[in-house]
């Protein structure tokens, strides 16, 4: 594997001998990773193993307890405003506001995360996930498939961002939201972005077919 000073030289993020905690509970130790453009990295493991601590780690909201990361080969202490503004995390939580519309929810979660979206391109993005006809009911009165979509159409809000940590993206789509987003996630990393996700589902992903990186 590659040592801290010496990361893949194509690699958007890089961690070596990376240890995680939640409390007082180590989940992660010594873990070493590459996310290059062109690729997506399947994170998987079963309830418990800190595949949501990771990504935390890898979006800059939490620090690791031991190891290094690098973001494009430079320390990620010196660069942490880079990485910051070249990925973009979605949690497992959508994060909505319920008395917000979907449209007035999405460009609040745009301007949260640094983006400037004009009301077409909020618009856009909600027809990109087929939520664009729902873009002035309010989050309340959306399904939890319905409100995925709409925390989804962020992606499409965020094409220069290279780098997409994604929990559980597919969580309560349906058949056709989740080809959707294989749509999206493939068109993202052919454009040479990057993309981590976890899923508890098997993954329909075939162009690319997603690397697994598999935590034990």
């Amino acid at each position: 594997m590659p040592t801290p000073q010496e990361p893949p030289a194509d690699a958007l993020l890089t961690a070596a001998s990376l240890a995680c905690r939640r409390g007082e509970r180590l989940l992660i130790q010594g873990l070493d990773v590459a996310l290059r453009p062109g690729e997506i990295t399947w994170l998987r493991g079963s309830n418990g193993r800190g595949k949501t601590t990771l990504l935390r780690v890898l979006a800059g909201l939490s620090s690791p307890d031991a190891g290094t990361l690098s973001w494009q080969g430079r320390a990620w202490k010196a660069s942490r405003d880079d990485a910051a503004r070249g990925t973009a995390y979605l949690a497992h939580a959508n994060a909505l506001k319920e008395d917000l519309t979907a449209q007035e929810s999405l460009a609040f979660l745009a301007r949260l995360h640094g983006q400037h979206a004009a009301p077409d391109a909020i618009v856009a993005a909600l027809k990109g996930f087929s939520i664009a006809s729902r873009r002035d009911a309010p989050v309340r009165t959306l399904s939890q498939g319905q409100r995925r979509r709409v925390a989804l159409a962020r992606l499409l809000l965020a094409p220069a961002k290279p780098l997409w940590l994604l929990d559980e993206p597919y969580d309560a789509l349906d058949v056709d939201g989740c080809a959707r987003l294989d749509e999206v996630l493939a068109a993202h990393v052919r454009g040479g972005g990057s993309v981590l996700l976890t899923s508890h589902l098997p993954l329909s992903l075939r162009d690319p077919s997603p690397r697994e990186l598999v935590l034990q």
